[in-house]
């Protein structure tokens, strides 16, 4: 061989360890790139795990301050309701409804209407009975219901006219 031809025969040698190991270089650039993505990715979501459960519990901390007086207000009613002293008891217990209600409407609870026309999404009819008013139109309301926000949290049970009260039958 002649020394062109060794020279030739060494470079093209040298190309394909050259290609490896860039090929190899790249390969463990991307992987190196992949595992620190990996690795912030566990630790986004575990922070973000924290968060959460740091949210609720703020959140359960506000109520329960919210709702603290209240107990307090109860504990007086029932020491008024030991010595007997039945003015004090009912404005102690109309004060525990208000401070309650007062709480929990500062949280967003919202009574459910029942004006009018019984409203399936936001109330549970309990009986339909014959009146003079139209079908439909809600005649009494048994229990109120509530909604938080654009959820209803607990429908309002309502006694619905079947209308035809005046029918002989």
């Amino acid at each position: 061989m002649t020394d062109e031809q060794v020279e030739t025969v060494e470079t093209v040698e040298e190309l394909p360890v050259d290609e490896l190991a860039a090929v190899t270089r790249e390969r463990d650039e991307y992987l190196d790139a992949l595992q620190r993505l990996k690795a912030d990715f566990d630790n986004y979501r575990k922070r973000a795990a924290r968060d959460q459960s740091d949210l609720v519990a703020r959140a359960t901390e506000r109520l329960v301050k919210e709702l603290v007086p209240v107990l307090d207000d109860l504990e007086r009613a029932l020491e008024a309701a030991t010595q007997h002293e039945e003015a004090a008891l009912e404005d102690g217990v109309r004060l525990v409804h208000r401070a309650l209600a007062a709480a929990l409407q500062r949280e967003g609870l919202v009574e459910v209407a029942v004006d009018g026309l019984f409203d399936p999404h936001t109330q549970e009819a309990l009986l339909s009975q014959p009146s003079e008013e139209a079908e439909g139109t809600v005649l009494q309301v048994v229990q109120k219901g509530y909604s938080l926000g654009d959820r209803v949290l607990r429908p309002a049970r309502v006694i619905v006219s079947a209308g035809d009260g005046g029918a002989d039958g």
